[in-house]
């Protein structure tokens, strides 16, 4: 199993070189859809987030209100680590199960926006690949998909890894300061070579 562990800033186009690499017939697991998937709707989670957060961090549906408690664990890192304590083992766990159910494939794709605070993924992980913009742009991007204000975005940027750490711990880093036909055509590139390595290392196993 060949785990590329695909990663970036808030706004850089993790996402939508996700979904590039799906299209490619690459086996993706992403910790972001897997934590919505947790916190939906009536899911078990939901409840043990109740107990501790109370009921107005719940929507009306029986869904965590992410917006709410995005507030809340901005202003307050002791419910972050509680929320973190209570999320992340799930997380992780539903994430390594969707791993091994892709074993054959010639390599998978892991996208962890968090990931050089996350060290629990790293015996999963072969390389790491970085989705990289300019700050301005990923301000822009935020703004445009989710109305944030540019305070509140700021904020975010500056509470994840460095743009400087994720470059420097990158094998890989794709600069996506382009549109998505550029970010395409350099995915294809970086997929080739990545299937070259695998097939490389199997034959040399």
């Amino acid at each position: 199993m060949y785990v590329v562990a695909l990663t970036g800033g808030i706004g850089s186009g993790k996402s939508e070189a996700a979904k590039i690499f799906t299209e490619l017939g690459v086996p993706v697991t992403d910790v972001d859809v897997i934590s919505h998937q947790l916190t939906a709707a009536k899911q078990p989670l939901v409840k043990e987030l109740e107990v501790n957060f109370g009921s107005q961090y719940i929507t009306p549906d029986g869904a965590l209100d992410r917006c709410a408690m995005r507030d809340l664990v901005f202003k307050d890192k002791n419910a972050l680590a509680k929320l973190n304590a209570i999320l992340h083992p799930a997380i992780y766990a539903e994430a390594v199960e969707q791993l091994q159910q892709h074993v054959d494939a010639p390599y998978q794709i892991l996208v962890i926006p968090l990931l050089f605070e996350s060290p629990r993924y790293s015996p999963h992980i072969d390389r790491i690949l970085v989705i990289d913009c300019d700050e301005k742009t990923q301000i822009s991007r935020v703004k445009a998909r989710s109305q944030l204000p540019e305070s509140q975005i700021t904020a975010i940027i500056e509470a994840q890894t460095s743009r400087k750490k994720r470059l420097t711990m990158a094998n890989d880093v794709i600069e996506n300061n382009g549109n998505v036909e550029n970010l395409r055509e350099k995915i294809l590139l970086i997929h080739k070579n990545y299937i070259n390595t695998c097939i490389l290392s199997k034959t040399i196993s």
